[in-house]
């Protein structure tokens, strides 16, 4: 497949593909810890896409072996500008390891899926190696990564504090975030001989002052002082409001700047660009892909989130979910930036175009599929906001959640001739679905949406997300209460009805979220039991950095009013909550059979555990939920860079 085009149809990974080119120097080097994929669903691609739209030279070195004599490293030489470094689309640690602690054996964004071609705290690592090979080259930082531990933040693996990652890394500077507005300003400076170190009013970028610095000035900002890494590591109050702070500030038009002191330094952090219009989001996804892995891999097996996404559209960014648990807003931010619809159906030709497209577009989505051009009715009330959610505890009275953009754009990839089926397999935030829920809503706009998805897109299946269904630990998850699931589902098997469809809901569930008990759990187990639901599709918590459950398990309280919250965090106690999904194995059963005893739920007991279907009269649903931390791109880490 990759033999009939011509190697320079990609971002060059080698010496020769350089010396193709005729170039004796490179302008910047991407330093990433994944394969490199030439498609607008991996980062490193779209950024040295860009950054060779501009006119630049420019190199990627990805996976790059930091165990040996640091060949890789060195091949290129220094660039004439900077090197650019990312972990790849995933934060390492979460790429390493499971919800427990427990080492993953594969890698999504490796050849074969093979684990080990990537550091621990990749970010870190590739920036020490490259600040000891060449101590004055600089180095830019971006990435979900390095965006998510900007400031003081809790490491679940090594169960600590840890400064900003611009102090553990070395690095001059970081971009946070989806990089590409950043990145057009740097280049443009530094090319016009702008040393890096006088870039300081660069939107959505962070940095290291010495304490004896002045601070950078710009009229137009506002700043804000946060509890030093010190006074962190002293008090767990004070990093969790912090966190207030940082998450407010995150998610404003008009944001303040934030500064915190990190020993004798003191951490700059600008205020992010406004959300990218239509025309800055369609440039960056009208490039020129090649929507391939580079042909160095094609010995060494397929790259498994390449295979996943190959087929699918990104039809927008951001989410304004606001999810306690859930990384997007931290890096996308709330703000929907939606590409227009000849872009979206641009993408779709080139698709239809690839030598092994069947007929079948993977995914017509996004973060959370169905927000697209979703947005304030009126701006200037946005401007004013500070809420992290536009839809928690209600649904904002200014949010237009009209679905009839999303639905033409259904039917017109539809109308291609070349289109056998269009699904879309991103999570449907299913209260936008619910008149109860989204009472400002136009229920004839969300019928005709639905049916559209019931009949047209759906691969057999529909993925949503309760999360829980206890109301008080769904109010600390910022997701609505588990009675609006009852009435989507009804509209749901009704639609599926209409059209003689047998399509199951697929419904995801986290056990060991903050506020979530064994009880609460055992709720869980016998409402889905009810509805006729034996779970797979589920996952234990993992805390990420940047989140407001992982405040809450690392400090014990909530970062808003600082009241305490139980949060289960040895294994046992996590453990003991994971057990209740599987009630339905019979090795399980004696379990879970003693804990309601002890807690004198004898009802439950009867309720789960008294009459047990005939086996095969239940619905299973799903092989596996282990992917879905994987799953940056649409689901809870966005198309990460």
């Amino acid at each position: 497949m990759n033999s009939t085009r011509p190697i320079t149809d990609w971002l060059p990974i080698t010496k020769k593909e350089i010396e193709q080119r005729g170039w004796e120097e490179l302008d910047v080097i991407l330093i990433s810890g994944d394969a490199y994929v030439d498609h607008p669903a991996f980062g490193p691609a779209v950024i040295g896409r860009i950054i060779e739209a501009a006119g630049y030279r420019v190199a990627i070195i990805p996976q790059p072996n930091w165990q040996d004599d640091l060949r890789d490293f060195k091949k290129f030489g220094k660039p004439r500008l900077f090197f650019g470094v990312t972990s790849g689309c995933m934060d390492s640690m979460v790429n390493h390891y499971t919800a427990n602690k427990r080492k993953r054996s594969t890698d999504a964004y490796t050849p074969g899926g093979k684990a080990g071609f990537r550091p621990d705290y990749a970010t870190r690592e590739y920036c020490k190696i490259l600040k000891n090979l060449y101590p004055d080259v600089p180095i830019i930082i971006g990435g979900i990564e390095a965006s998510l531990r900007r400031v003081t933040h809790y490491d679940y693996w090594a169960d600590t504090l840890y400064p900003s990652i611009l102090e553990q890394s070395g690095a001059d500077l970081l971009v946070y975030g989806m990089g590409e507005q950043p990145l057009h300003e740097i280049l443009r400076l530094m090319d016009r001989g702008v040393p890096l170190e006088s870039l300081r009013t660069i939107p959505q970028t962070g940095f290291l002052i010495n304490k004896d610095e002045s601070l950078p000035k710009n009229k137009n900002w506002k700043d804000v002082k946060i509890a030093s890494h010190e006074e962190c590591l002293r008090d767990k109050i004070s990093f969790a409001s912090n966190f207030k702070i940082i998450e407010q500030e995150s998610n404003k038009v008009k944001a303040r700047r934030i500064l915190q002191k990190v020993d004798k330094k003191t951490l700059v952090i600008n205020p992010p660009y406004p959300p990218m219009t239509e025309n800055e989001i369609d440039q960056s996804f009208d490039l020129e892909y090649t929507r391939l892995p580079h042909p160095k891999y094609k010995k060494r097996g397929s790259i498994p989130a390449y295979e996943m996404i190959k087929f699918s559209i990104n039809m927008h960014r951001g989410c304004f979910g606001g999810c306690s648990f859930c990384t997007i807003s931290a890096h996308q931010g709330k703000f929907i930036a939606s590409r227009s619809e000849e872009s979206i159906l641009k993408e779709v030709e080139s698709v239809t175009n690839m030598p092994d497209f069947k007929g079948y577009i993977s995914d017509l989505g996004g973060p959370s599929a169905n927000m697209y051009r979703m947005k304030g009715k009126v701006q200037e009330i946005c401007d004013k906001c500070s809420a992290p959610s536009c839809i928690h505890p209600v649904v904002c009275h200014n949010l237009d959640t009209s679905h009839q953009p999303l639905t033409e754009i259904y039917k017109k990839v539809d109308a291609n001739p070349n289109v056998k089926n269009a699904f879309v397999s991103s999570g449907i935030r299913y209260d936008l679905l619910v008149k109860e829920y989204n009472k400002k809503g136009d229920d004839k706009d969300m019928e005709k949406y639905m049916d559209q998805l019931v009949s047209k897109h759906l691969s057999g299946r529909m993925k949503v997300a309760p999360e829980h269904t206890s109301d008080e630990t769904l109010h600390i998850m910022r997701k609505p209460s588990f009675r609006f699931f009852h009435e989507f589902k009804k509209r749901y098997d009704r639609l599926n009805k209409k059209h003689g469809k047998d399509q199951p809901l697929i419904p995801y569930f986290i056990s060991s979220h903050p506020g979530s008990k064994e009880e609460d759990m055992a709720h869980l187990a016998c409402e889905t039991k009810d509805m006729g639901f034996k779970l797979e599709q589920v996952q234990g918590f993992t805390p990420t950095p940047m989140t407001v459950a992982t405040i809450i398990y690392y400090t014990g309280v909530h970062p808003y009013n600082l009241n305490p919250i139980y949060t289960a965090k040895s294994k046992i106690e996590r453990a003991a909550q994971h057990l209740f999904f599987f009630w339905y194995k019979p090795e399980n059963q004696g379990k879970i059979k003693d804990k309601l005893t002890h807690i004198k739920r004898y009802d439950m007991v009867e309720k789960l555990l008294g009459r047990q279907r005939k086996e095969g009269t239940g619905k299973r649903i799903g092989k596996s939920r282990a992917n879905r931390a994987k799953k940056n791109r649409h689901g809870r880490g966005g198309n990460e860079r």
